[in-house]
């Protein structure tokens, strides 16, 4: 009796995993390299309930401290004694056990000076190449501005952080007239464009107007232009460098037309 009884039990467990493993399990023919059709082998789905890792393809993290049969028992690997067999008792990696790092021996020379205002350099011949390329358009009532030139591709507004200076660099290349307002100019920049026919003009931005210049939609209100500090004053009221306050370029600016000195016969 006992026995027909486990007999039924296995039989009854068997029926039972043919089901679930019918569930999964689909039959499709496949085809033999000699074109017979054989549908004898199971071909299983892949499923969000079967999916898994490869064999192996995770390990188990090794246990410490659970028995010299593991091979990291009592002090786990860590040795006696000492500063790295404690908890927390990590070294740092300038640390040359006690003698002056190496960070300390060298000499240091210089500093970081962080009142500098640098300026993000741009010459002219570089505004004229972008002429020639016809991705910046002049003419004679347009001003040029920095946002035209950032808008053309010649300088980045990232890069921009205090300014632009105008530098001479391809000047024997300058054959357009050009209206220009600029952080600062060298001499010889200012000599080549107004030898072409342009007029250029040294204007202060500090940090809110150039961001008010270059990016505008952020502001509902434009901000009024900030006047230079006293240490830049000097700069932009002298006409030998354009300054926009210089009483000759605002006279130019509003169409005067006197004889103007040039930068040789100031000097």
């Amino acid at each position: 009796m006992l026995s027909l009884r486990t007999s039924f039990t296995r039989l009854s467990l068997q029926n039972s995993i043919g089901r679930q493993t019918s569930r999964s399990l689909s039959v499709s023919p496949k085809l033999v390299s000699d074109g017979s059709v054989h549908d004898d082998e199971p071909v299983m789905f892949l499923t969000l309930n079967n999916i898994s890792d490869n064999p192996g393809a995770i390990k188990s993290k090794r246990r410490v401290g659970r028995g010299i049969g593991s091979s990291k028992g009592k002090t786990c690997g860590r040795g006696m004694k000492g500063q790295k067999s404690r908890a927390g008792g990590s070294i740092k990696p300038f640390f040359e056990g006690g003698q002056t790092p190496f960070h300390k021996r060298v000499p240091k020379r210089g500093f970081t000076n962080k009142y500098a205002t640098p300026m993000e350099p741009l010459n002219v011949g570089t505004i004229q190449d972008y002429i020639d390329m016809g991705r910046l358009n002049v003419n004679s009532e347009k001003t040029l501005t920095i946002k035209d030139l950032c808008n053309a591709g010649i300088l980045t507004q990232s890069r921009i952080k205090h300014g632009v200076k105008l530098l001479a660099d391809g000047s024997d290349r300058i054959k357009s007239p050009i209206n220009i307002e600029i952080s600062r100019a060298s001499k010889a920049a200012i000599t080549a464009i107004e030898a072409a026919g342009g007029t250029i003009t040294t204007v202060h931005y500090n940090r809110l107007a150039l961001k008010a210049l270059l990016k505008p939609h952020r502001f509902d209100i434009l901000p009024k232009r900030a006047r230079p500090p006293p240490k830049l004053m000097p700069y932009y009221t002298s006409y030998e460098n354009r300054g926009y306050l210089s009483p000759q370029v605002q006279l130019r600016n509003k169409g005067v037309v006197f004889p103007l000195p040039t930068i040789e016969e100031e000097e």
